[in-house]
């Protein structure tokens, strides 16, 4: 019997650790241990056995118990997270621990989930052109292959049909929805196309909405074969299916379908890696494509179909920009008058904002001072329903204030505008209309997400207002006019996918109108609208917009042409934090010279664009080059020469999808 085991722990740290196992027959490779480190007790994972100590004598301490009765990995899930290590330069255990739900217990699966009819998706018969998308995806002998279709194609349902016959062949389906929220309209699909029965029993849901307890259930039931169908977010894409046949990735262009957290992965990446090294097919599709998928299409890499009409046979809405600078306030003539008119036809308007708030900076007038955040470098943010000034990067909260602080002056006031105070507006001019509001701040509160948007559905209420959360995913048959109510709020952020998140943006939310009919209407308000992500957006010129933003990237040398690797450096020194981005850049270049790799180079370094967050300094530095392979061995020879001073860390993130 094996007397030691190699144990990883959800630390950064690139090696395993040797623990005597003797007194505990039942540890094996897969299962998660409890064992002190360093002082303290910690959840680690058993990678290996050993017959004997390794050599050098030291002492060996032993586990303290097992937490798993059967394992809750096995060799294809380490394999992964060796993969998932390598790539994204984090301890082989942070990647384990991304993927091993961390529940200490299994919930009875009966019951556990419920499942529920949707009347978010019906099922009709395919379109000749979805017919014709489908026979390409099952003729396809590439691993890859894009659907890409404008809103309301119906892209979904070609994606369900390839997936049932995926399943019928004995394989096992992922199916990755870029949010939390979209899970519940995708799992009534499900029970649509395969029928209540074969879905309740196959489908298995993971994602951070359910309990750790849940999540382990659910990871058991994929592990041991039980459930077939995977439905979730981001980490969904490592459910250990023993035989994959299938993984689709809807609406690849979001960014969340990356981690803003160690290890910092994405899970079109991911998706890529396990359809290479276990088969099957990776589906992605949008009416949005990432600007890498887009290149990837042009270049012969991603094979791809195309949906270029409606399912429903309705146009694509009218599209009309509004310039701002006539206007004084939130909501333009213009867009007032089309609320009143498309309320008069018994219809119903969205007004878009990815702004929450009632203003977003404080400014004196008399010595221009504007009010940021004690802990970060950017402005406060006014909550009037709150009281409050807030920051939405570290939660910081104060008064509001109606006197200069730096000059005493009471020529002081609110700049900008957010969604609670264009919510306001909309009271005030459209007394006679229903109005909600749907961003973080109200889904917080009593009325939930999911109630408003089934009030919204029934016709309850004329205009919904909101963030994001409004931008996906809604199919509405009421819905007439969608209203941009600013266009630039992302457009002028100091980083290269600045336009092109502007762009899609646009085009999803315009998407929503008047998918069942020929009266949709698309408004944009901006202050910019010769530039090309919006003038390209309101034509729904996807193809125009994307080979002009390839040529800048080009020119520029940003992704697609180029990889990156960034590193951010962070503390409340900042000249510590200065001094370390400087001696890890130095590292870094003199590493490239060694290789005389001069298609690569290291940028900065130079202090972020949100220079202070949280009471810590920000710099970052950026490798580009062409081989990402020779980029993070740069860095990681430069991280492993010499650890950061007390109180300095580093942020790795490969292939950033933001410079902020």
């Amino acid at each position: 019997m094996p007397e030691y085991c190699d144990v990883v722990f959800n630390l950064p740290l690139d090696r395993s650790f040797v623990y005597e196992c003797s007194q505990h027959p039942d540890c094996a490779v897969g299962k998660r241990v409890r064992a002190p480190f360093r002082g303290r007790p910690l959840t680690g994972f058993v990678i290996a056995l050993r017959e004997t100590a390794p050599e050098g004598g030291f002492s060996i301490k032993p586990i303290d118990r097992v937490i798993d009765g059967e394992p809750v990995f096995g060799k294809r899930t380490l394999e992964l997270a060796s993969w998932l290590s390598g790539l994204y330069l984090c301890g082989p255990g942070e990647a384990l621990a991304l993927m091993v739900p961390g529940g200490k217990r299994e919930v009875e699966t009966e019951g556990a989930i419920t499942f529920h009819d949707s009347d978010e998706f019906k099922v009709e018969a395919l379109t000749a052109a979805q017919e014709e998308a489908l026979e390409k995806i099952r003729a396809t002998t590439s691993p890859f292959f894009y659907l890409y279709g404008v809103t309301g194609s119906g892209k979904t349902l070609v994606f369900l049909h390839a997936a049932k016959e995926v399943f019928e062949k004995g394989k096992g389906v992922i199916y990755l929805v870029p949010e939390i929220a979209l899970t519940h309209q995708v799992i009534g699909a499900f029970r649509q196309v395969f029928g209540k029965e074969t879905a309740d029993r196959e489908l298995a849901v993971l994602h951070s909405g359910l309990t750790a307890s849940q999540r382990l259930t659910e990871w058991r039931r994929v592990l041991a074969g039980k459930a077939r169908l995977v439905v979730g977010v981001r980490s969904a894409v490592f459910a250990p299916l023993p035989d994959l046949g299938l993984i689709v990735l809807d609406e690849e262009h979001e960014s969340t379908y990356k981690a803003g957290a160690t290890p910092r992965y994405h899970a079109r990446q991911a998706a890529m890696h396990r359809v290479r090294t276990e088969g099957g097919l990776l589906l992605m599709g949008s009416a949005t494509p990432s600007l890498e998928a887009w290149h990837g299409m042009r270049t012969g890499s991603l094979e791809r179909a195309a949906l270029s009409d409606r399912a429903t046979g309705a146009a694509l809405p009218k599209v009309e920009i509004i310039d701002l600078k006539p206007d004084e306030g939130p909501i333009s003539r213009r867009l007032a008058a089309e609320i009143e008119a498309v309320k008069s036809r018994g219809r119903q308007t969205i007004l878009f904002l990815n702004r929450r708030g009632f203003s977003h900076f404080f400014v004196c007038r008399s010595c221009g001072f504007e009010l940021k955040c004690k802990r970060c470098s950017v402005a406060l943010t006014f909550h009037k329903a709150r009281g409050l000034l807030v920051c939405h990067y570290c939660g910081f909260k104060t008064a509001p204030v109606s006197v200069c602080p730096e000059c005493g002056s009471l020529d002081v006031g609110y700049l900008g505008f957010g969604t609670e105070r264009v919510e306001e507006e909309l009271a005030r001019r459209f007394p006679s209309l229903s109005v909600a509001r749907l961003d973080a701040d109200t889904a917080k509160g009593k009325r939930s997400m999911g109630e408003t948007l089934a009030e919204f559905k029934e016709g309850r209420i004329d205009l919904l207002l909101g963030t994001q959360m409004v931008a996906k995913g809604l199919n509405v048959r009421g819905l007439s006019l969608v209203g941009v109510v600013l266009a630039d709020t992302s457009l002028m952020l100091p980083d290269f996918r600045a336009a092109e998140r502007t762009f899609n943006l646009i085009v999803q939310v315009g998407g929503r109108a008047g998918r069942f009919d020929r009266d949709g209407t698309v408004f944009i308000q901006t202050y910019r609208s010769s530039h090309d992500a919006v003038s390209c957006a309101a034509r729904f010129a996807v193809e125009e917009y994307y080979e002009r933003e390839l040529e800048v990237r080009r020119e520029l040398g940003f992704p697609p042409f180029t990889r990156l690797v960034r590193l951010v450096f962070r503390g409340r020194e900042k000249d510590a934090a200065e001094r370390a981005a400087d001696e890890t850049a130095s590292r870094c270049r003199e590493t490239l010279a060694s290789e005389d790799r001069g298609d690569s180079e290291v940028l900065g370094p130079a202090e972020c664009p949100l220079g202070k967050i949280a009471h810590n300094y920000r710099f970052q530095l950026i490798l580009r080059g062409a081989d990402s392979s020779v980029l993070r061995n740069a860095v990681k020879h430069a991280l492993a020469a010499g650890n950061p001073p007390a109180g300095v860390y580093v942020e790795v993130d490969v292939d950033p999808q933001s410079l902020l």
